[in-house]
C-alpha cells in the first residue's frame, strides 16, 4: 500500500480584517519553536522520501550526468583591479570555491588564463595568493554562505562576512592580505555588502532592523571595537531598504535608500570617511534614480544619473559633482528601450538596456559616438561581467543562450572588437556523448493572454524532438519585481533535453522582459495578469503541439512559487505536475503582518491589504493558500528551508497541509531542508543532489501522466 500523508492537526485560528473573518486551521505551524511543527516537517520529509524512493536510481544518474559535464577544477577569467588580477576557482571534490589573486604586470590587459596552460593541476595560477578558501571557513558546517567580499582600494585588506545558518545574518571580519592575519575586528549581525574608504582606514556596512529590513549604514574604523562604530545613515521609513557601495572611480561612497517605487542617493567623499553625506536629489514619490561617477582622463568629472523622471523606461542624465540635483539629459527615454544601468570609465560609457524582450549593451565613446554590441543568435542574454578598473580600455561581458554556454568576452571599447576569453566547458556525459550546440534548437514564440496581450516564450529542445504533442515539457516562470527570466544555458537542463523534454520560459507580465509597463501590468491590482499569462503560455505549448497538458510540468520559486500556486488553482487541468520552491503561497497572511520580514517593503509591490480593503479582497481572491479547492489537482512538490528569512517555511507547510486535507489528486509533497536558507543547500555537490532530486521528480511525474500509471 502507498504511504499516506502525515495527519496535520487542525486548531482553528481566526483572522479578521475589513469585516472579513477567515478561519485558519494550520496557523499553529507558524511557531518554529513548537515541537509539533518540527515533528510535522520531519513527518512530511519522511512521506516525501517514501513516495520518491523509486526515483533513487534516476536521481543518481542525473547527479552523475551533472557532475560528469561540469569541469570541477576550474578558474574564472581574472579581472584586473589596480596591481592585481582577481579570480575565483574551484577544485574537484571541494564544495566551495577559493577567492584568489595574482600580481599584474604594468600595462597588461590580457588576463592569465588556465586554457593557456598557466594553471597548475589544482587550477592555481603562478604567483597565486589565496585570499579566502570557503572550504576552510565552512569546515563541517551543514550550511555556509558569504555575504560580503570587498578588497580595500590599496589591495591590502579584505572584508568578508559569513553565515552558517541560512538566515542571512552575517558576521563581518577583516583580513590583512599582506600578513594573512585576521584583525580583532568582528562585527555580528550584518547585511550583505561592505565598502571601504579610499585609504582603507574605514569600512562601511549595513545592519537590519527587527523585520530584517536593511536600515542603517555604519562606519567602522579599522582597529577599533565595533561597539564604537558610528551610524552614518538611518532610514526610518519602513518601505525603504538601504545599501552601500563605492563608485568605480573610488572617489565616492554611495548610500542608496530605495522602496519599490522611490529612491534616494547620498554621496560621501571616499577620501574623507568621517565627512558628511550629501543627497543627490531628495526623494520624491515615484522618482527612482541611481548614480555613477565618471572621472575623465583629463581630470574632468561628472555624475551620471539613470532616472525615470518623465521617462517610464528611464533616461540617462549628467550632473555636476558640486550641484548633483541639476540633471541634463544625455540619452532620452524611449518607449521601445528600458535603460537598466550605466558603467563609466575614463574614456567610455557602457549602457545596459533591454529592447524587444532581449538584453543589450551600448558603448559610447568620449566624443559621443557609439555602437551596440551585436550577437548573431535570435535569442540570447548579454550582461555586464564586472570591470572594476575605471581606466579600463576593455569591457568584460557575459553572453549565453539556451544552447550556447556562458561565454566571457572582453570588448575593446574603442573598436568594438570582441575577444572570447572563456566559454563554460561542458564535458562529455557519462556515456561519452559530447555536448554539441547544433544538436539542440531554440525558439521564440508568443502566447495570447485572455486580454489579447502577446506573451513571449523562449523554448529549447533537442533537434528532432517530435512536434506532435508526445514530448514531455517543463514550463518555468517567475513574473514579479521587474525581474526578467532571460534565456540562459544550464548543464543540469541537458538531463531533461536528452530525455526528450521541451523546456520553456514564460516571459510573463510582472517581470521586466518588455520594459517597465510590462512590470506595472503584473503588480498590485493587475497581479492576476501574471497568472493568466502563465496559463496562456501553458495552453499555447499544447495548442502548438510542443507537448500536452498530461505531459507538462510547471516550475517556479519564491514569488514564482506564488505563481505556481495561483496558476494551478486557476487551471489545475493545464499541468501534469507542479514544482514550487520556497514558494510565497500565503502572500495575504504574510503581507497583513508588518512584524514579519519584508512585509512593509512589499506593500508597493502587492498592495497594502492591512489598510486597503480593495487590496485585501483582491489578494484574497488569488493567494494560493486560501483558494485551494476540493477538485482534482496534479501532483505537487514543494521545497522549502527551515531558516529561510525571505519566504518563511510556514507558507509551503500550511499550503501542503491544506492541499492534503482538501484537494483531490496529488500526491502533494513537502521537502524541507532543516539547515538551509532561501537559496537551498549551499555546497555545489549538495546543490547538484537537490537539483537531481527535483529533476527526477519532474521526469517521473511527466512519465506517469503520459502512461496513465
Amino acid at each position: 500500500m502507498s504511504p499516506t500523508p502525515p495527519p496535520a492537526k487542525q486548531v482553528p485560528s481566526v483572522r479578521s480584517f475589513h469585516g472579513d473573518s477567515v478561519t485558519d486551521p494550520y496557523a499553529w505551524l507558524c511557531d518554529k519553536e513548537d515541537p509539533d511543527t518540527i515533528a510535522f516537517l520531519n513527518a512530511e520529509n519522511d512521506y516525501t522520501q517514501a513516495l520518491t524512493a523509486g526515483q533513487e536510481d534516476l536521481r543518481g544518474a542525473i547527479f552523475g550526468e551533472i557532475k560528469a559535464r561540469v569541469q570541477e577544477t576550474d578558474l574564472s577569467v581574472p579581472v584586473r583591479r589596480g596591481d592585481w588580477w582577481y579570480y575565483g576557482r574551484t577544485v574537484e571534490g571541494q564544495q566551495y570555491g577559493l577567492q584568489c589573486r595574482t600580481a599584474a604586470k604594468p600595462g597588461d590587459d590580457t588576463p592569465p588564463l588556465a586554457a593557456d596552460g598557466a594553471a597548475g593541476k589544482d587550477g592555481a595560477l603562478p604567483g597565486e595568493e589565496v585570499m579566502l578558501d570557503a572550504n576552510q571557513l565552512a569546515g563541517d558546517s551543514e550550511f555556509f554562505s558569504l555575504g560580503a567580499l570587498s578588497v580595500s582600494p590599496d589591495g591590502r585588506q579584505l572584508a568578508y562576512s559569513t553565515d552558517y545558518a541560512g538566515d542571512e545574518r552575517f558576521t563581518l571580519r577583516i583580513k590583512n592580505l599582506e600578513t594573512g592575519e585576521l584583525a580583532a575586528d568582528e562585527i555580528p549581525n550584518t547585511f550583505y555588502g561592505a565598502a571601504w574608504s579610499l585609504d582603507g582606514s574605514a569600512l562601511f556596512y549595513v545592519t537590519v532592523d527587527d523585520a530584517w529590513r536593511p536600515w542603517r549604514v555604519w562606519r567602522h574604523l579599522v582597529g577599533t571595537p565595533h561597539s564604537e562604530d558610528a551610524v552614518v545613515f538611518e532610514e526610518a521609513d519602513e518601505k525603504f531598504w538601504v545599501g552601500v557601495g563605492l563608485t568605480r572611480s573610488q572617489r565616492f561612497l554611495v548610500v542608496s535608500s530605495a522602496s519599490k517605487v522611490t529612491s534616494e542617493v547620498w554621496l560621501l567623499d571616499a577620501a574623507e570617511p568621517e565627512g558628511e553625506l550629501r543627497v543627490v536629489r531628495p526623494r520624491q514619490p515615484g522618482l527612482e534614480y541611481s548614480v555613477e561617477h565618471q572621472l575623465f582622463a583629463d581630470g574632468r568629472q561628472r555624475l551620471l544619473v539613470l532616472h525615470n523622471d518623465g521617462a517610464v523606461n528611464f533616461e540617462l542624465a549628467e550632473a555636476p559633482v558640486d550641484d548633483p540635483s541639476r540633471w541634463t539629459t544625455l540619452i532620452a527615454g524611449q518607449d521601445s528601450t528600458r535603460l537598466l544601468d550605466v558603467d563609466a570609465f575614463t574614456e567610455f560609457l557602457v549602457v545596459d538596456y533591454r529592447r524587444d524582450g532581449l538584453t543589450g549593451l551600448r558603448v559610447i565613446r568620449a566624443d559621443g559616438s557609439g555602437y551596440d554590441v551585436d550577437f548573431p543568435e535570435p535569442i540570447y542574454t548579454v550582461s555586464p561581467g564586472g570591470t572594476p578598473d575605471a581606466d579600463a580600455s576593455q569591457y568584460r561581458l557575459h553572453y549565453e543562450s539556451l544552447v550556447t554556454p556562458d561565454s566571457v568576452y572582453d570588448c575593446v571599447m574603442a573598436t568594438g572588437e570582441l575577444i572570447l576569453r572563456r566559454r563554460q566547458p561542458v564535458l562529455p556525459a557519462p556515456d561519452g556523448r559530447e555536448y554539441r550546440p547544433e544538436d539542440y534548437q531554440q525558439f521564440r514564440e508568443w502566447a495570447t493572454a485572455p486580454d489579447g496581450t502577446q506573451v513571449p516564450i523562449s523554448l529549447v529542445c533537442r533537434r528532432g524532438t517530435p512536434r506532435d504533442g508526445s514530448a514531455p515539457g517543463l514550463l518555468y516562470g517567475y513574473g514579479s519585481y521587474e525581474i526578467s527570466m532571460d534565456p540562459h544555458f544550464s548543464i543540469a537542463r541537458l538531463s531533461l533535453l536528452d530525455r526528450g523534454f521541451v523546456y520553456a520560459i514564460a516571459h510573463i507580465r510582472g517581470g521586466g522582459e518588455l520594459g517597465r509597463t510590462w512590470y506595472d501590468d503584473g503588480k498590485m491590482l493587475h497581479k492576476k495578469n501574471t497568472f493568466s499569462d502563465f496559463v496562456a503560455c501553458a495552453r499555447h505549448l499544447v495548442t502548438e503541439h510542443w507537448t500536452t497538458a498530461g505531459r507538462l510540468v510547471a516550475r517556479g520559486g519564491s514569488a514564482g512559487g506564488l505563481l505556481m500556486g495561483a496558476a494551478v488553482n486557476l487551471a489545475p487541468d493545464a499541468f501534469a505536475g507542479i514544482v514550487a520552491q520556497v514558494p510565497f503561497v500565503d502572500a495575504l497572511t504574510s503581507i497583513l503582518d508588518p512584524s514579519l520580514p519584508l512585509t512593509v517593503t512589499e506593500w508597493e509591490e502587492w498592495g497594502d491589504p492591512l489598510h486597503d480593503r480593495e487590496v485585501y479582497q483582491y489578494m484574497k481572491s488569488y493567494t494560493p493558500y486560501e483558494n485551494v479547492r476540493p477538485v482534482e489537482y496534479p501532483p505537487i512538490l514543494a521545497v522549502t528551508s527551515l531558516n529561510d528569512t525571505r519566504v518563511l517555511y510556514r507558507e509551503p507547510a500550511r499550503w501542503i497541509a491544506r492541499l492534503q486535507a482538501t484537494a483531490q489528486g496529488g500526491p502533494f509533497l513537502l521537502k524541507t531542508e532543516m539547515n538551509a536558507g532561501h537559496g537551498g543547500r549551499s555546497g555545489r555537490y549538495d546543490a547538484w543532489h537537490e537539483e537531481a532530486f527535483v529533476l527526477a521528480w519532474i521526469i517521473e511525474t511527466a512519465k506517469a501522466s503520459r502512461t496513465g500509471s
